[in-house]
C-alpha cells in the first residue's frame, strides 16, 4: 500500500552501531515542547493551517468546474463532496476562533487573521495531489501538537478536528487510487516541521497580526523522476542541498549529513553522499525498507531536532518493496 513518507536533512556525527530503526517516542526522534503562549499559540497555529486549507479549496472549486473533474476521471458526486470538505474547513475556523476568544476574552487581538496564499496547482489532478498533501499535513500537525495542549477541552476539540481531517485524507487518497489507510499509525510532526511545509504556500501575513513563534527550515528540493518511489530500491537526489547548506553556513563540506525519513511512528536515518559535478546535490541510493541496514546516528546532537535540521520538510509517496506502478488495488 503506497504511503506518504515525510523527510528532512540533518547535520550529525558519524554512524555508530544501533538498532536499524528508532521509534518516534520522545526523546528518540523530536522533542515536543509547548510554544510560548501555550494554548493560545497552538490554537492560532491551528487556525493558520485551517485558513490555508479553506482558501486552497475555495480557489480549487472556483478554478475547476464539475465538468472538468468528471473529464479528469472523478465522476459525481466527487465535486459535491469536495464542497463538503470546503464547508468543513469553514466550520472548523469558526470553532477555533470561538475557543481562542474563550481563552483570551478578546478575539480581535488574540486570533490571527487570514494570510495571503499561492498554490501551484495547474489542473484538476495537480489540485487533488496537493489536496492529499495538505490533508496529510493537517493530520500530522494536530497529532504532533496534541501532547502540548494544556486545556483538556481544547484537546478534545483538536482530536475532533483530527479525525475529520483523517476522513478527508482517506477520501482524497482513494480518489487518487492510493491506499486510504497506508500505515497503522499516522506521523506526528512538531510545530517547525509543519510550519515549514505550510510556509511555502504563504505569501504574506495580515498587518498587525501577532507573529507565530515558529521558523521555516530551508526548503527541501527533490530531483524530478519519472518513476514512482519504491522502498528498498529507489534512489533520492536532494537538489543543491549541500551547496545551499554550505552557503547558509549550516554545514561545511566535511559535515556528515543524514536523510531522515518519518513513517508513522518510526524514523529512519540514511547517510547521504555528494554527487559528482558542481551542482552541490546530496543523494541516497535507496529509500529504506523496514530499516534494513540503515543505522540511526547516535551520540549527542545526532537525533533529528530543530537545531540540526538543515533542509526540510518534504513529502514522498512511496510504494512498498516490490511495487512499481503506485496504484492501490482494492
Amino acid at each position: 500500500m503506497r504511503s506518504s513518507i515525510i523527510l528532512a536533512l540533518i547535520a550529525g556525527s558519524s554512524l555508530a552501531a544501533a538498532s536499524p530503526i528508532t521509534k518516534r517516542d520522545t526523546p528518540t526522534a523530536i522533542d515536543y515542547n509547548a510554544p510560548p503562549g501555550g494554548d493560545i499559540t497552538i490554537l492560532n497555529y491551528a487556525l493558520t493551517l485551517e485558513y490555508l486549507e479553506r482558501e486552497f479549496y475555495r480557489q480549487g472549486l472556483a478554478n475547476y468546474t464539475q465538468a472538468q473533474f468528471v473529464a479528469a476521471g472523478f465522476p459525481d458526486p466527487f465535486y459535491a463532496n469536495l464542497k463538503e470538505i470546503y464547508y468543513d474547513e469553514q466550520l472548523l475556523i469558526h470553532n477555533l476562533k470561538t475557543h481562542i476568544s474563550t481563552l483570551t476574552g478578546a478575539l480581535g487581538t488574540a486570533a490571527v487573521h487570514e494570510a495571503k496564499y499561492s498554490f501551484p496547482s495547474t489542473d484538476v489532478k495537480s489540485f487533488l495531489a496537493l489536496s492529499s498533501v495538505l490533508e496529510g499535513v493537517g493530520i500530522s500537525a494536530y497529532l504532533g501538537a496534541a501532547a502540548e495542549i494544556a486545556n483538556k477541552t481544547y484537546l478534545t476539540v483538536a482530536g475532533s478536528i483530527l479525525t475529520v481531517e483523517s476522513r478527508h485524507s482517506s477520501y482524497i487518497r482513494t480518489a487518487l487510487k492510493q491506499s486510504p489507510f497506508p500505515k497503522p499509525f499516522d506521523t506526528p510532526l512538531d510545530f517547525n516541521q509543519v510550519y515549514s511545509l505550510a510556509a511555502q504556500f504563504i505569501t504574506g501575513f495580515a498587518p498587525g497580526d501577532p507573529a507565530l513563534p515558529f521558523k521555516a527550515f530551508p526548503p527541501l528540493m527533490l530531483e524530478a523522476t519519472q518513476y514512482p518511489y519504491t522502498a528498498g530500491s529507489s534512489p533520492v537526489t536532494f537538489s543543491h542541498a549541500q551547496k545551499n547548506a554550505i552557503t547558509a553556513s549550516l554545514i561545511t563540506a566535511d559535515t556528515p549529513v543524514y536523510a531522515v525519513f518519518f513513517s508513522g511512528l518510526d524514523t529512519y536515518y540514511v547517510e547521504v553522499r555528494t554527487t559528482m559535478g558542481d551542482s552541490g546535490d546530496f543523494k541516497i541510493d535507496m529509500i529504506p525498507a523496514g530499516g534494513d541496514g540503515m543505522l540511526p546516528p547516535t551520540g549527542q546532537g545526532c537525533k533529528v531536532s530543530n537545531e540540526n535540521t538543515i533542509s526540510g520538510v518534504g513529502v514522498l509517496e512511496v510504494n512498498p518493496v516490490g511495487w512499481r506502478d503506485g496504484v492501490f488495488k482494492e
